[in-house]
């Protein structure tokens, strides 16, 4: 889906819009999938679980790329992506050289990397109504799977369908409000 949001995106701009927001999904679904699914040795389950952490910092500053380069104004634009790229590169280097940083701050500094978007509300009014109610759906979804994270909370089937399934979830109801949002809303304004 990634690469059809790049080849149908109309002009050089979009292109790079589409393919950072692609490759940022691509990154955290990636490193996440690596981490989760083969059973590793301690040391490279170690970086891999850095990795996949490290990639949902990448991913909210993918996210707001597009947004960025085709929907805010210049005067938005650069102090909004300084912000949102700068703390997501910091916030890397902490899950990669302080692993065992607390869930909480993770998750805090996730979430509020992700509602940056806020004090910019007014830029994004420039995206239509549904666009809107998509990227502020999957806000949301990414908020309450953040709660979930920390708290370990709901918890409804554990050896089944436990807090962390549930986390995965949301994220990925997340990433599908935004990548609809791009998609139909925001690359077409290109």
């Amino acid at each position: 889906l990634g690469a059809a949001l790049v080849v149908t995106a109309d002009g050089e701009r979009a292109r790079t819009a589409a393919a950072v927001f692609a490759g940022s999904v691509a990154f955290c679904f990636g490193a996440s999938a690596l981490y989760h699914r083969p059973t590793w040795r301690p040391p490279v389950r170690a970086w891999l679980a850095r990795l996949d952490h490290a990639g949902v910092f990448l991913l909210i500053a993918g996210t707001y790329t597009p947004f960025g380069l085709l929907v805010m104004s210049e005067d938005w634009a650069v102090p909004v992506m300084t912000i949102v790229w700068t703390g997501a590169v910091g916030a890397t280097l902490l899950k990669l050289f302080w692993f065992r940083a607390p869930k909480w701050l993770s998750a805090a500094i996730g979430v509020a990397l992700g509602w940056v978007s806020a004090a910019a509300f007014s830029q994004l009014l420039k995206v239509p109504a549904p666009g809107l109610a998509l990227v502020v759906a999957g806000g949301f979804l990414y908020t309450v799977g953040a709660a979930v994270y920390v708290y370990r909370r709901p918890d409804p089937y554990p050896q089944v369908f436990g807090y962390h399934e549930l986390f995965h979830v949301l994220t990925l109801g997340a990433v599908g409000c935004q990548y609809a949002a791009i998609a139909f809303f925001v690359l077409p304004r290109a």
